[in-house]
């Protein structure tokens, strides 16, 4: 079996504008074993979605287009329960504009505050992903 095709393999989108910080995050979950989608903007989200099987998101709430909060509740109206179930995790670096009530309302499961903790990105990831 190609190594590319073991079942445990799971793919993460990545909604990120920093280029920098979306080089890191991808690099830091390839390591894990992740497969990985990029979404630049807040419109290429669903797209990405609906195009590749993915079983989680990083979104980070400050993107272009349609901001991270705005993607996340689309996702939850989405009609696909592949979609509308995805688990969520938002990146923001600034977590205090929002109240954790406001992510769950949102349909956020988790998130994780800018500067990134990698090992938190990776141990969110890995509870909340598999």
């Amino acid at each position: 079996m190609a190594p590319n095709s073991t079942p445990q393999t799971k793919t993460i989108l990545i909604a990120e504008d920093s280029s920098v910080i979306l080089s890191l995050t991808r690099k830091i979950l390839e390591q894990q074993k992740y497969q990985i989608v990029l979404a630049k903007n807040g419109g290429e989200v669903l797209k990405q979605l609906e195009k590749h099987p993915v079983d989680g998101v990083l979104m980070d709430i400050n993107i272009p287009v349609k901001d991270g909060m705005q993607c996340t509740r689309e996702i939850r109206q989405h009609a696909d329960a592949r979609i509308n179930s995805l688990p969520i995790i938002a990146i923001t670096g600034n977590a205090s504009n929002y109240t954790m009530e406001q992510f769950r309302e949102a349909g956020i499961t988790d998130y994780l505050p800018k500067p990134l903790d990698f090992d938190a990105l990776v141990r969110a990831v890995r509870q909340h992903v598999g």
